[in-house]
């Protein structure tokens, strides 16, 4: 299965879930990729607690062979600039992984 997913918060509970969601389904084999959009851009910048490692989980993900795409107006709208971690994308790419899923979530 391809699953698309769409993470627009930047609430440790929220992104935490959205990989762990992610993760599993990289472990059963599925293609995941993962599109950062409002404050979802802002993911490097969560810094990790006792209950919510989400940068051991972005490195997890993305050692599966996971794909995670940032918005690039959001990041310019928050003067982030683009990581290793999250290629800059736009609404088409957003597009293109919608219509290319077969299963589309939306954590935010």
């Amino acid at each position: 299965m391809k699953l698309g997913i769409i993470l627009q918060s930047n609430r440790q509970e929220h992104v935490w879930n959205a990989l762990r969601l992610a993760i599993t389904a990289r472990k059963a084999k599925h293609d995941v990729r993962i599109f950062l959009l409002s404050e979802g851009v802002e993911l490097e910048h969560i810094s990790d607690t006792g209950d919510f490692d989400i940068s051991k989980k972005v490195k997890d993900f993305t050692d599966l062979g996971g794909q995670i795409l940032a918005c690039g107006t959001c990041l310019k709208s928050r003067s982030q600039p683009e990581s290793a971690t999250c290629s800059i994308s736009t609404m088409a790419d957003l597009l293109r992984m919608i219509e290319e899923s077969d299963k589309v979530l939306t954590f935010g």
